[in-house]
């Protein structure tokens, strides 16, 4: 049992993300598109992740070009980053096999290089070092002029939440996202829209979660709202105070336990 946690960048086409995701299958839980990231979060889950995942790698190289894409969130290719993680006991081991076969087939098939992330590299080095001291492992050495290139990893979970923030102030979220940055939080201040944001991945979330790092953003700078990027494992919603989870935008219905059992798509995203 794996969830991948496809990152493609387009966020503001309804028609394209919609066509994304019949090709992705049964397998689909659930999209998160953000037009001023330009950036849509599809979380596949289930035993038919990998098919479903080449089958989306696929019709998003048909669709879009990186060559014509602008959006605040940084990027290196169309389809962005493929993450394989592995859920139920599974070992890591499994996820690594299955990220390297994922990378072997689309790397040969349509001859976009890949980066490979996990316990060896961040994804974070990835973005600050491809193709400058980080050569590609897999697929030619230069971007693809359509594709860019892709980042393929296998990790523990983790979780992508935003805070905003009453302040529209960009170099206010840029300085608390650096201060509140640790091995548990990787974060970036961004303007979205008319608001800024502190952006993060919770790389611990099960002991390092939506709250601590609520918390620690509080300490600096008011929060205005939250915002759970696409679904999170439904304990650590729960490890958040449910007086707090209206205004950081948490229900366990954003959880991957209870999507996956009702195999719903929320109607929202």
């Amino acid at each position: 049992m794996f969830e991948c946690v496809i990152n493609i960048s387009e966020g503001a086409n309804r028609s394209i993300i919609a066509d994304l995701a019949k090709s992705a299958g049964a397998a689909l839980l659930d999209i998160h598109s953000d037009p001023y990231h330009n950036r849509s979060v599809f979380t596949l889950y289930g035993p038919d992740v990998y098919h479903s995942a080449i089958l989306l790698t696929e019709k998003t190289f048909q669709l879009l070009d990186i060559a014509k894409h602008e959006g605040v969130h940084p990027r290196i290719g169309i389809v962005d980053v493929v993450p394989f993680v592995p859920w139920d006991g599974y070992p890591m081991a499994e996820a690594i096999k299955i990220s390297r076969q994922y990378a072997f087939e689309v790397s040969t098939k349509f001859e976009v290089p890949i980066f490979l992330y996990g316990e060896h590299r961040t994804l974070p080095e990835i973005r600050k070092s491809a193709f400058s001291s980080i050569a590609p492992d897999f697929g030619p050495m230069i971007r693809h002029p359509r594709y860019g290139a892709i980042a393929v990893g296998a990790r523990g979970i983790l979780v992508a939440y935003n805070l905003y923030l009453k302040e529209n102030d960009l170099e206010l979220a840029k300085s608390v996202a650096a201060k509140v940055r640790s091995s548990y939080f990787r974060t970036l201040g961004l303007q979205v829209g008319n608001r800024v944001q502190v952006s993060a991945n919770l790389i611990d979330p099960f002991n390092h979660g939506i709250f601590e790092f609520f918390s620690d953003v509080e300490e600096l700078a008011e929060v205005d709202h939250g915002e759970l990027v696409g679904l999170a494992p439904l304990d650590v919603i729960r490890n958040t105070p449910q007086q707090y989870w209206e205004k950081l935008d948490l229900s366990p219905k954003k959880s991957i336990e209870i999507r996956s059992s009702s195999k719903q798509i929320d109607p929202n995203a």
